[in-house]
């Protein structure tokens, strides 16, 4: 096969050639306005295809592609008249995680570019009873891992904080389930027995 053309491979430079003798490479043939916006419309859906995106997040990718904010704006326009993107989806999505708590899903979606309005209407619409008893579960199921600890109690309400519950919904959890503790543990979560260190 050595020496052979091979369709869609350069033929190789006979030796002692010159490189300066190398015709120049053809430039790329600009694309017209309806290839361009064809190119990006396909770029948007893979994008899309890959996980949910807020409008402002799929801009920034389209920006990344294009400097042309009319043609941004026209597929920005498509994809949303399809139903592929959808603000309002995005953000009842991320209201319906569970696992975390009002204050993460607000700065969530704040990082994520959408407008107050819909941040305000999705964490208004978190049920809180479903909130406060997903704190109750993990306190049920992490405590044991807050009672080694030196303080169980703040152990517990930094791990709830981080994970964007509020203190008012932490503390109540915490007392009910350190009340709810067997005999032998003291309120801090710590066996009676245990030496102080």
């Amino acid at each position: 096969m050595t020496g052979r053309y091979r369709p869609g491979r350069r033929p190789a430079r006979p030796p002692g050639a010159d490189p300066q003798d190398t015709p120049p490479a053809r430039p790329a043939r600009e694309r017209t306005p309806q290839e361009q916006r064809d190119a990006l419309i396909g770029y948007a859906f893979r994008a899309l295809g890959q996980r949910a995106l807020t409008q402002a997040e799929l801009r920034a990718k389209l920006e990344k592609r294009s400097d042309d904010p009319d043609l941004i704006a026209a597929v920005l326009a498509r994809v949303q008249e399809l139903g592929y993107q959808d603000d309002t989806q995005v953000a009842r999505a991320e209201g319906a995680r569970r696992g975390v708590g009002s204050l993460r899903v607000r700065q969530t979606l704040q990082r994520r570019g959408l407008t107050d309005d819909l941040i305000r209407e999705t964490v208004d619409a978190r049920d809180s009873d479903a909130e406060a008893q997903v704190v109750r579960e993990l306190l049920a199921r992490r405590w044991s891992s807050f009672a080694r600890k030196r303080d169980p109690q703040a152990s517990a309400f930094s791990f709830l904080a981080r994970r964007g519950f509020t203190g008012n919904v932490i503390w109540p959890a915490i007392r009910e389930h350190v009340a709810g503790l067997p005999e032998g543990e003291d309120v801090d979560g710590s066996p009676e027995d245990w030496d102080a260190e």
